[in-house]
């Protein structure tokens, strides 16, 4: 791409994107210049039109990957070069509306217990008791609890925002406890040599560990107990504008689909439950 990868670098820094996503535009567009062997700035909308297809019928890619890939060229081609979406409109493709699986209470404490290490206990008890993505959760410093306030600080989580979330008395006990014996520093959750932050990988095989011990045949990750988290506070009656600060919601919107995961969802507002007084403390 010469000059305009470029001029593309440039303009991911000035918008402030995040090294991850830049480096994935920028090779959606590598991509698209590789398949038609020209320059990505001669190439008319219905050749790019022309090769999302491919993608799509060819590749196999499913809606949620093809969606990602015409972000990048939309970044590259209004951006970058200018083009005006209504002359140049990149079409997207529509996303299905899917409901995730949420973890009953029960089953969250059945998995917390299924642990069998203390790390391990504290790191998934985290990731549910504050509603943490599982970039959030293992990018953790020891020194963003703060436990006079009982909040967790959440530093450039999605979107690059600053955050709190709770930390209830419940996991304070269990981060205490598991810091006497560890003496984590500066990360929470290091990798194994310590040197470095824990690795996504890592905690997504923990939760899988945990969920196949506790029998939990419910599809899903480690965010599952993101999603938990938010429909087990709406059960609870936490108002919604609470619940999305928690999360880190830009949009309301978001937060409300939690509204129909919860058909229990009680009466009263602004309620602030413990959610790990479900966990026997050990």
């Amino acid at each position: 791409m010469g000059h305009l990868r470029t001029k593309m670098e440039q303009d991911l820094l000035i918008r402030g994107l995040s090294e991850r996503t830049g480096e994935h535009y920028l090779r959606r567009v590598e991509e698209l210049t590789r398949h038609y062997g020209r320059a990505p700035d001669t190439l008319t909308l219905p050749e790019v039109e022309d090769y999302l297809g491919y993608l799509r019928r060819e590749r196999q890619l499913t809606l949620g990957s093809l969606a990602t890939v015409v972000s990048g060229l939309r970044f590259f081609y209004e951006v970058t070069l200018g083009r005006p979406r209504r002359e140049f409109c990149i079409p997207a493709p529509k996303q299905p509306s899917t409901q995730p699986h949420v973890l009953s209470r029960p089953e969250v404490a059945r998995l917390l217990m299924q642990t069998d290490h203390r790390r391990d206990r504290a790191l998934l008890m985290t990731t549910y008791a504050a509603g943490l993505r599982v970039s959030e959760v293992v990018a953790l410093k020891v020194a963003d609890l703060d436990s006079e306030r009982m909040l967790i600080r959440i530093e450039q989580g999605k979107g690059r925002k600053d955050r709190y979330t709770l930390l209830t008395e419940r996991l304070l006990v269990e981060l205490r406890a598991y810091w006497r014996v560890f003496r984590p520093d500066p990360w929470l959750f290091p990798s194994q040599n310590g040197q470095h932050a824990m690795g996504k990988r890592t905690a997504q095989h923990i939760y899988a560990r945990a969920k196949q011990r506790a029998h939990i045949t419910k599809p899903g990750g480690i965010h599952s107990l993101r999603h938990a988290f938010a429909t087990h506070l709406v059960e609870t009656g936490t108002d919604l504008h609470t619940i999305q600060c928690l999360l880190g919601h830009s949009a309301i919107e978001t937060t409300t689909r939690y509204l129909h995961l919860a058909p229990r969802a009680l009466a009263r507002r602004g309620s602030r439950c413990d959610l790990l007084t479900i966990v026997p403390t050990v």
